[in-house]
């Protein structure tokens, strides 16, 4: 009796093991065939010859990316490795790790490589249609190695790495992002053009080095997006930031923008296509607000050397080309007819030449504006635009 009841309970457990180990198992091709579903919301798509799983580790091989508006053409991805690959509610997926193979494309003696590309997090949808923050694909990081671009053999233009980073606001309100590429070299020196190559000498620009920054946020509910710092920062040049943010920016809103290009590159007359997308995305912005947008420059030498050099051009030194720059400014606003910012951008102008530092343009209404205000005031009325965004232009502040 012991003995029979034994094996039942040894075929009832192989019986368990049969029929859950399936349920357990993950699909890679399945999640491969969402990847792609989901990128085909932005007009791209995945195919892939083989998708391999081993415990949680999935690796595709002969990937290539294609693209709607050229189905004849394809970029060849290599392989993927998706690792710490677990099934999520509603059919998705997700991955702690996305590793790349290294980039090497060369041609002759001209070569474009990129290092151990990486992205950590990946949220695959498992309805790419829905509208939710779940139906999204989704990154947490992204880093790289060094990308270089070589021409006859010589460096040219090289990033020591490449850092983005995407993080869930509580509650899932929004997202914060942020992204950095940093060691950004670029040489100049060996430009052909004689006119070009005197100017990039004169003006010391013979090595770039720099990098670029970006930070900013998004609010699902208001739709706001605020990119506050998007930097451009070389040594001996200077730093650019612009900043920008505006509201109506919803999930609706991105998916209507999805569905509408989406729209276009299925119709094969190109120049109906794109003007049903210049109409659809004149109706999209008229959900839009403007908030506020600024353009600031810190300078860092390079405003002295391109007055220099600019002065050298015409026969006068660099002061004197500055004053004559401080008397054209006031000329060329006159023909605008608004001469509350004529004076502000003249003496903003001044005392940026005078002693350059930094030069801000800023625009700040009192209150938001919809950007059909905003567009009928450059249809009807351009001279009005300043006072209904509040343009400001300062220098050394």
């Amino acid at each position: 009796m012991m003995h029979t009841r034994k094996v039942r309970l040894m075929l009832a457990g192989a019986a368990l093991l049969t029929f859950t180990g399936p349920a357990f198992a993950l699909d890679g091709a399945d999640m491969m065939k969402k990847l792609s579903a989901a990128l085909e919301v932005n007009g791209t798509s995945l195919a892939f010859d083989k998708a391999e799983t081993d415990g949680d580790v999935v690796t595709v091989t002969g990937v290539k990316l294609k693209v709607a508006t050229a189905p004849d053409e394809s970029v060849n991805i290599g392989d993927l490795t998706f690792e710490g690959v677990e099934e999520t509610e509603g059919g998705g997926y997700y991955a702690e790790t996305l590793s790349f193979a290294d980039v090497n494309v060369a041609e002759k003696e001209n070569s474009f490589t990129l290092k151990a590309p990486r992205i950590g997090g990946v949220s695959v949808p498992g309805n790419p249609a829905g509208g939710t923050i779940d139906d999204m694909l989704l990154y947490e990081s992204f880093e790289t190695g060094p990308l270089e671009v070589k021409s006859e053999g010589k460096d040219v233009f090289r990033i020591a790495s490449i850092e983005a980073n995407l993080t869930r606001q509580e509650n899932d309100a929004g997202f914060d992002f942020d992204g950095t590429m940093a060691g950004l070299n670029a040489d100049l020196s060996k430009i052909e053009d004689a006119k070009a190559k005197e100017a990039v000498e004169k003006l010391g620009l013979q090595q770039l080095d720099g990098e670029v920054t970006m930070k900013g946020s998004w609010e699902l509910a208001s739709g706001k997006l605020a990119l506050e710092e998007y930097a451009l920062d070389f040594k001996n040049i200077g730093r650019l930031n612009i900043a920008i943010d505006f509201s109506g920016y919803t999930l609706e809103f991105l998916k209507a923008l999805q569905e509408a290009n989406k729209a276009a590159q299925a119709n094969p007359n190109k120049e109906a296509a794109n003007q049903a997308m210049g109409l659809a995305m004149l109706g999209l912005m008229q959900q839009l607000t403007f908030n506020s947008a600024s353009i600031r420059f810190d300078d860092a030498s390079i405003t002295k050397k391109a007055l220099d050099y600019a002065g050298s051009q015409q026969g006068v030194t660099g002061e004197q080309m500055a004053e004559s720059l401080k008397g054209l400014i006031p000329i060329m606003m006159a023909e605008w007819n608004l001469p509350e910012l004529q004076n502000e951008v003249s003496a903003a102008v001044s005392a940026y030449l005078d002693s350059p530092k930094s030069l801000t343009i800023s625009a700040a209404p009192e209150k938001p504006v919809p950007f059909p205000m905003i567009m009928g005031a450059a249809m009807g009325a351009p001279k009005t635009i300043p006072s209904v965004l509040g343009v400001k232009v300062t220098a050394n502040d």
